[in-house]
């Protein structure tokens, strides 16, 4: 609680613990059976604070991003419903501020160009801005112009110097894995035409702490987002808040939108009751951040308990998702592949490889059926609906699915 640090957005003097989840590794750092044979899974603090100055959660980054970011597993289009979400993203911006063939979308951490492939089949000009090389080559394969590098003043000033601009900009679940946030936005206003709209989408901080969703903390976010803490920032680059809505992806996410001080964007109600909301919550106050180490602790607890009763019991426990969510929940929670036998997931990247920490094997959703586990342990439980329905097979042999997060339920 009396640590020295500097907040990452206001340089304010840090005294606050929001939480604290021991050393856990890299989320996305799967691995194969002869790098943990050989000691190569690493871990690293993980521990989080909260400013009480401009409210902005973060953690501490023991670990560089180009080590976490270049060289990347994780690839958006392996989630159908992620994939529509983007679509339905693509639709209504088009619409909503009337994109043409004589506009352009910019994503940044685009990704594999699962959303911007939407507009490209529009006929509307893209840009993809995508730090993991990997990556990017899978979205330029579609058909996505990528560009590969970290996004901020910089590269905004570089694309600007070659004759790019934006008339929208979307960052989704980006704003989080960056750690130097004020720089990173400052570069939005670089692209950004004068009547240019930005939008950024993130797990709402409100979210995470009503529904205890410390799986949600891992190294690569940097960062843990209220609209409270995110005005603050974008203000810091002269960009305007002028709306914002809320959607479910995520766990409970926020897209919020904002524009040039100057530009004729109105704000709306939505706008307003939000911030409202957060007030209510005491998120522009450091007891909205009380008690939260605690609720934790009894998630853990609960889980723990449930798989010492149904082992004792003889059942069969595996898990879906190999998700960067369930490997902050397995290793927090101390679970190892004694536990848990296997993981099954569609990502090819991560098949035939090592959870981080937990060492639990990545295998193809095919041999599900193989082992027919009694409990399948949903890890990325926010896409509970979408696996639940895909897998409903596994009711033939009598299997249940689960989750553990608010608390641990079988389906």
């Amino acid at each position: 609680m009396t640590d020295f640090r500097q907040c990452r957005f206001c340089k304010s003097e840090l005294t606050t613990t929001f939480v604290e989840l021991g050393e856990t590794p890299l989320a996305n750092s799967y691995l194969t059976a002869e790098e943990a044979a050989e000691g190569r899974d690493k871990a690293y603090p993980l521990k989080v604070y909260v400013c009480g100055s401009c409210f902005l959660v973060q953690a501490e980054d023991p670990v560089s991003p180009e080590a976490i970011f270049s060289d990347y597993a994780y690839f958006s289009s392996y989630s159908d419903s992620w994939v529509a979400h983007a679509r339905l993203y693509a639709d209504a911006m088009t619409e909503r501020f009337g994109l043409s063939s004589s506009s352009r979308v910019v994503e940044i951490a685009s990704n594999d160009g699962y959303l911007l492939q939407h507009f490209v089949a529009k006929g509307i000009p893209v840009l993809g801005i995508e730090p993991a090389a990997n990556v990017a080559e899978v979205a330029r394969a579609r058909g996505v112009a990528t560009d590969v590098a970290f996004f901020g003043r910089e590269t905004a000033r570089r694309l600007a110097s070659e004759g790019i601009s934006a008339d929208l900009m979307a960052a989704n679940n980006v704003l989080a894995h960056v750690p130097d946030i004020a720089d990173f936005v400052a570069g939005f206003p670089i692209l950004l035409t004068p009547d240019g709209v930005a939008t950024f989408e993130f797990p709402h901080l409100l979210n995470l702490i009503a529904q205890t969703q410390f799986d949600t903390i891992y190294h690569e976010h940097y960062s843990y987002l209220s609209l409270v803490s995110v005005e603050k920032v974008l203000a810091s680059a002269r960009l305007r808040v002028f709306d914002v809505e809320e959607w479910p992806t995520h766990g409970g996410s926020l897209r919020v939108f904002a524009c040039h001080e100057a530009a004729d964007h109105v704000e709306t109600e939505r706008l307003r009751l939000l911030r409202e909301k957060e007030s209510v919550a005491k998120l522009d106050d450091l007891s909205g951040y009380a008690g939260f180490a605690e609720r934790v602790d009894e998630v853990k607890a609960s889980f723990k308990a449930f798989l010492a009763e149904e082992k004792l019991a003889g059942k069969t426990i595996a898990a879906y998702g190999a998700a960067a969510k369930g490997n902050t929940f397995l290793n927090v929670c101390g679970i190892t592949r004694e536990d848990i036998g296997q993981v099954f997931d569609r990502s090819l990247a991560k098949q035939g490889k090592l959870l981080p920490g937990s060492h639990i094997p990545v295998l193809s959703p095919d041999e599900i059926r193989t082992f027919r586990p009694d409990y399948l342990v949903i890890l990325p439980w926010n896409l509970c609906e979408e696996i639940c329905a895909s897998l409903s097979y596994v009711s033939e042999w009598g299997g249940q699915f689960v989750v553990a997060v608010p608390q641990t339920r079988v389906l």
